[in-house]
């Protein structure tokens, strides 16, 4: 004997809405882990700008090469005439400002980004410290140092200092500019980042102006240095993402030897 059909409540609103919303909405995605707010993230067009300022150092190096007075030679010939005569009080020594960043640019820029290194990994920070020596110490030399070949131009006549073969491009304000780039990213929050770029500002500043100063270097060298080691450090920075993200995340869950 069949049994009987229980008939079936209808179904309110809310209940044909919920069941309608379970087959409509795909599922959420997992939120995204936490993230530290160090080391920085890089921008977003960080690798095209990097490039292009690689490639724009190397341009008027390649000029340098083929003309010994290309068209920016009459700007540096200004601008170390305009240097010479507000020098011409000074007693040919330069004064102890410019000694030390003359330090700062020579060997003991190598120590401090070095310093910096051994800190990092000290508190497990190895993939910041790898940041830090690839755009601090070793593009100085795989960087700066072919492109002194290439371009081999002559230093300024009678510099202050002691100085080697290749003015072009300046390795001291190379030093300088990747050095506050990289503290910028994997030492300072947010909030004291931007103390940190007025500050790294005026000292690349002042180191490009002491190059000028000392006659060292044309003032064109002192900017290509500066491109070269923003550049540098963009394409660096945008290749060593997913390493550095990977950190603020381990950094977030206080995993960081992981």
């Amino acid at each position: 004997m069949p049994l009987p059909e229980c008939p079936q409540r209808p179904r309110s609103g809310a209940e044909r809405s919920a069941v309608f919303s379970s087959y409509a909405s795909p599922p959420q995605p997992p939120p995204p882990p936490p993230r530290h707010h160090l080391p920085a993230a890089p921008p977003r067009h960080a690798l095209a700008v990097g490039i292009g300022l690689l490639l724009l150092s190397l341009l008027f190096a390649l000029l340098l090469r083929l003309d010994r007075r290309p068209f920016f030679q009459g700007v540096d010939d200004r601008w170390a005439a305009a240097v010479d005569h507000s020098s011409a009080d000074a007693s040919g020594e330069p004064g102890g400002f410019l000694v030390v960043l003359d330090r700062l640019g020579g060997p003991l820029g190598m120590v401090l980004p070095l310093v910096l290194l051994g800190c990092l990994c000290v508190y497990g920070r190895w993939r910041s410290g790898l940041f830090v020596f690839l755009a601090a110490v070793l593009a100085n030399a795989l960087v700066v140092l072919p492109v002194k070949q290439l371009a081999d131009r002559p230093r300024p006549p009678h510099p202050w200092v002691l100085v080697n073969d290749g003015s072009y491009p300046s390795g001291q304000v190379f030093g300088a500019v990747t050095l506050v780039i990289v503290v910028a990213v994997v030492v300072f929050p947010p909030r004291a980042r931007r103390w940190w770029w007025a500050f790294g500002g005026a000292y690349v500043l002042a180191m490009m102006g002491s190059r000028t100063w000392l006659h060292a270097q044309w003032l064109s060298d002192t900017v290509a240095g500066a491109l070269l080691g923003a550049g540098a450090c963009l394409v660096l920075w945008r290749i060593l993402a997913p390493l550095l993200e990977a950190e603020a995340e381990r950094m977030a869950s206080n995993s960081l030897w992981l």
